[in-house]
């Protein structure tokens, strides 16, 4: 099958498909796909004509963008996002806009779970996660203020890699809070998503993927934040154990006290920026937000500068004591997500195992494969040090195979 014939059939599946998931807001028609995909293959990129679902917070000049809110409904940008530009660079076509939260925050979009119907399928990034646990196309791009990668990923039960800030660009994302925003990935697998990765990044990030022996993994019991809930322990368990029998070593860490003081300063970090990024959205049209997203502005209006400059200054100490984190071992592991993915859809579940990491900068891959104390998908995260992406997917390679 050519690309051109790859993304008619795509966009062909969508069509058939997507009305109950509603992994996406909008799609290209058939005289928008051939061009693009006549462009992309024109770039001479790996991907080759690879049909790809951008988040809709992303801004697209060939589709309408409306920031998961109906202020913006009908919202057609000017240019695209550099990611997109990346993307077709890479040999992406891109054929759709995925489904995101309202200004990709809390308040939960109508995109359901194909892996586990009546669960949600978390936030912000639910489309893009939906469509590639549905099949509808192989690699999407979300994007992680807290938790908007990984823990979808691990609800849906697909591969969701957050790579260091700044990594792929974020010019042409509509910001919530602009030194956590990080674009991502979610693919179906480890070797797709290193592929894919490097190819749009243009870094070797997939080179030694399956060579060697697997790095040295942690893995810690206790969290300065909150406690293990029981299927949290079950995918570890499950993911040490998997790794030992394959021959990887894992040893136990104990994480030090200064981590529940980053945890504690995202929040502060992402309300005093939220509330600026969205000044004019708040003043100017505040009865049109969600009460979820409506009160959190109200609430995040009251950080002070000096709370602001003093959880920069705890992030900027956190990354610099890195080094001690990740003495004598090359990966961390915890779980993806706090808990299986919550019934219902009144929420997207919570980013308490992702919120230290995304202030800290450093490369995050969920991995697929454990399951919670029910049986439900339960994603494990492994987490290397800034710049290690490379490393990263090589150990997210090794535990999805053991995993397996």
């Amino acid at each position: 099958m050519n690309a051109q014939e790859l993304v008619a059939r795509t966009l062909a599946d969508i069509a058939a498909r997507d009305r109950d998931l509603g992994a996406f807001v909008a799609v290209c028609d058939a005289a928008q796909a051939k061009h693009e995909c006549e462009r992309a293959l024109a770039s001479g990129g790996a991907l080759q004509g690879l049909p790809v679902g951008v988040k809709d917070i992303l801004d697209t000049a060939a589709l309408p963008t409306c920031y998961g809110t109906p202020l913006f409904a009908g919202h057609q940008p000017r240019s695209d996002a550099a990611i997109v530009q990346a993307i077709r660079r890479a040999g992406g076509v891109v054929v759709g806009k995925t489904s995101t939260t309202e200004f990709a925050f809390l308040h939960p979009t109508a995109t359901r779970n194909p892996r586990v119907p009546g669960h949600t399928p978390g936030g912000s990034s639910a489309g893009s996660a939906a469509a590639v646990a549905a099949g509808l196309v192989p690699l999407t791009v979300g994007t992680q203020t807290g938790g908007s990668v990984i823990r979808p990923a691990s609800y849906c039960g697909v591969v969701g890699f957050k790579p260091g800030y700044g990594a792929l660009p974020t010019p042409g994302l509509k910001p919530f809070s602009w030194s956590l925003d990080t674009v991502g990935l979610f693919t179906a697998n480890v070797e797709t998503m290193a592929l894919c990765a490097q190819a749009i990044s243009g870094r070797p990030w997939a080179q030694g993927l399956e060579d060697g022996a697997a790095p040295v993994f942690g893995v810690a019991w206790s969290y300065p934040w909150e406690s293990l809930s029981a299927s949290g322990r079950t995918a570890l368990e499950r993911a040490v154990a998997a790794l030992r029998t394959a021959g990887a070593t894992v040893r136990e860490v104990t994480l030090p006290a200064w981590l529940g003081e980053v945890f504690s300063a995202h929040d502060v970090v992402q309300g005093w920026e939220a509330s600026r990024a969205l000044a004019d959205e708040y003043a100017f049209e505040r009865d049109r937000l969600s009460p979820t997203l409506r009160d959190y502005l109200a609430q995040a209006r009251g950080v002070t500068d000096a709370e602001y400059a003093a959880a920069q200054d705890t992030a900027a100490a956190g990354r610099a004591a890195l080094g001690e984190l990740f003495d004598g071992i090359d990966v961390l592991l915890t779980p993806s997500a706090p808990d299986e993915p919550p019934p219902g859809y009144g929420s997207t579940g919570s980013s308490s195992f992702n919120r230290a990491w995304t202030l800290l900068h450093v490369p995050c891959l969920g991995v697929p494969g454990a399951t919670g104390a029910t049986g439900l998908p339960m994603g494990v995260q492994a987490i290397t040090p800034p710049g290690e992406e490379a490393l990263c997917l090589r150990a997210g390679w090794h535990l999805q195979q053991a995993l397996a």
